[in-house]
């Protein structure tokens, strides 16, 4: 019997968006899950030809070994975010219609991840709460739509207990998936809270924030920051006029972060700051302001036409 032929590397090459697409979501950072993919394929070519040639479905066969992959990885992520210096934020993601391509000719990770509410920066920041394998089946079953039985070969449990970790991620998700507002009521909102940070003026920052709103900092210990989360619209609009007074020079830029309107804070065209928000009832709720340089390099370059 002659042995069958290999897939075509083109067909190999076409699995990259979709593996850094559900990486990204199962890992919540550009870096990890670009190395995740690296690994991925590594693994792919790793193997003899006639090994490759009788994987049926290389894309399927890909998607369990980077779910695998992003598993170990999200259980040592845990122990390593004990020791982080502050919160932990997840990377924000860059539009990839407003960024080129990185100077050494290849395409950004970004650039291979599609924005949709499964990245939006609220659902991200749920996701952390999850366990490692309730994070997988979820990710897996809720939104790339794979069948329990199938991923109950990938987390090497039955689909019955593949079922109750999905269940019980949703019950943590809850309320976060409710519908947004629309883009524009967003970036109306937006504009005007750019608008009160930039003149200073405290007021209109209250008026514009929920009275229970929440922000969070992330430096790392590699950014001057907040360590710990701002709550109440009052303290929140001080700690941003505080900054604007501390912080001259700084041009407050509207963005696309993480599927959303957000702001880019540079300074002489080096971003400093990417800040996501959430917002209900034409109020800002909450704030996630990334300032640790390492989760910004897909920020360095200067936006699109």
């Amino acid at each position: 019997m002659s042995t069958p032929p290999e897939p075509e590397p083109a067909v190999i090459a076409g699995e990259r968006r979709h593996l850094t697409d559900l990486a990204y979501r199962l890992l919540g950072s550009l870096t990890e899950a670009e190395d995740a993919v690296q690994e991925a394929y590594a693994r792919w070519y790793a193997m003899e030809p006639r090994q490759r040639a009788a994987v049926r479905v290389p894309g399927a066969w890909l998607t369990t070994v980077i779910s695998r992959i992003c598993l170990d990885v999200l259980g040592s992520a845990r122990v390593r975010r004990e020791r982080y210096v502050g919160a932990w934020l997840p990377e924000p993601l860059p539009d990839r219609t407003e960024w080129p391509r990185a100077s050494h000719g290849t395409a950004d990770p970004a650039d291979r991840v599609t924005a949709d509410d499964s990245v939006h920066m609220a659902f991200l920041v749920v996701l952390e709460s999850m366990t490692p394998a309730e994070r997988v089946a979820f990710i897996l079953h809720d939104v790339f739509r794979y069948p329990f039985p199938e991923i109950a070969g990938i987390l090497g449990r039955t689909p019955a207990a593949c079922r109750q970790l999905a269940s019980a991620a949703r019950r943590r998700v809850g309320p976060d998936r409710a519908p947004a507002a629309s883009v524009r009521e967003q970036t109306a909102l937006l504009r005007r809270f750019k608008a009160a940070w930039e003149s200073g003026d405290i007021a209109a920052l209250v008026g514009l924030l929920n009275p229970d709103a929440t922000m969070v900092a992330d430096g790392g210990g590699l950014a001057s920051t907040v360590r710990h989360p701002v709550r109440g619209s009052a303290d929140i609009a001080a700690q941003l006029a505080r900054i604007g007074r501390l912080s001259p020079g700084l041009t407050l830029l509207e963005r696309t972060v993480n599927g959303r309107p957000g702001l880019v804070a540079q300074r002489d065209g080096v971003t400093v700051t990417v800040a996501a928000f959430q917002l209900a009832g034409g109020r800002v709720t909450r704030i996630w302001a990334v300032r640790n340089p390492e989760k910004l390099r897909p920020w360095a370059g200067p936006p699109g036409p």
